[in-house]
């Protein structure tokens, strides 16, 4: 019988609600439908233990804000997780660096700063771990995250380097046995590795016992004549096998939380119905976790 855990939400997982990030359409943000303490009235309502949230949610970054958020999330009794990047892509609301982001962490009363690398890969992406282009952006990785230690030991802010979208699991726990310190580990994404042809279960496997957070997810893999698509699902409604998955973090990570992300599809629907169906695939997938996974009992 593994540890209790908690169970928290990215809110990613209400992007079409304005939440979380615009991914891809920088162009063109969806307005927020739901803003962050709507949301945290939300979980609340949904008995959720806390929110993974970003700079996307927070609006503004200044103190007043910042204290806002955190007074309002104690109030509600929800821990928090902060979600920034080095150099987002497709978002720059994301983008504050290694000691920006351990900054705001502390300001909002969050225990964690989470760190996408946003590594740039040459292609293909196949067979390029350890590529030298990717290794000197890792070095570069490595000498912000050493600079920060002092504030991370001043602060006890942990900050967790992710497998995201462009990072094998083999690159994060390399950064991290560089590294060598107990306040920096992983987040471990239990579907990101596919963005780099990596298997997804080696890859939970490989970076539980490092992993201080997680983004917990579930696509389905759909195959026709053309090739193949890989796209977000409901918890429990895709190809990543969940109890696997939550055993293998449950028993190796150090965290007593799990925090579910839906990275859903809309597909051909319009905005307004994708919306509807995406709010759905959150409840369904919260109902998942505590009555079939069983997390938090």
């Amino acid at each position: 019988m593994g540890k209790k855990m908690k169970l928290g939400l990215h809110t990613y997982t209400l992007h079409l609600w304005g939440l979380g990030q615009n991914w891809g359409i920088v162009a063109d943000p969806r307005p927020k439908q739901m803003n962050l303490i709507q949301l945290m009235d939300k979980a609340v309502e949904w008995g959720l233990d806390g929110l993974h949230i970003t700079g996307c949610d927070l609006e503004t970054k200044d103190d007043e804000r910042l204290r806002e958020v955190r007074e309002a999330a104690r109030s509600r009794s929800l821990y928090l997780e902060y979600n920034c990047s080095r150099d987002e892509e497709f978002d720059p609301r994301l983008s504050d660096g290694v000691e920006a982001g351990i900054r705001i962490a502390e300001k909002l009363g969050a225990d964690l700063t989470k760190l996408s690398l946003d590594i740039r890969r040459p292609r293909p992406l196949y067979g390029s771990c350890f590529h030298p282009e990717v290794m000197r952006q890792l070095c570069d990785c490595h000498d912000e995250v050493v600079a920060a230690l002092p504030l991370l030991e001043r602060t006890g802010i942990r900050l967790a380097l992710e497998n995201h979208t462009e990072t094998f699991a083999d690159e994060i726990i390399w950064l991290i046995e560089k590294i060598n310190h107990p306040l920096v580990g992983a987040c471990v994404d239990t579907v990101n590795s596919m963005g780099v042809l990596e298997n997804p279960e080696s890859a939970v496997t490989k970076l539980a016992p490092f992993a201080f957070c997680n983004h917990f997810c579930d696509h389905k893999l759909d195959r026709d004549q053309f090739g193949i698509r890989f796209h977000g699902v409901a918890l429990g409604d895709g190809d990543i096998d969940c109890f696997k998955t939550y055993r293998t973090i449950q028993e190796l990570s150090p965290t007593d939380r799990i925090t579910f992300e839906i990275e859903w599809d809309m597909g051909d629907d319009s905005l307004e119905v994708a919306r509807e169906k995406e709010m759905d695939a959150c409840i369904r997938s919260i109902r998942y976790a505590r009555e079939v996974l069983k997390i938090g009992t």
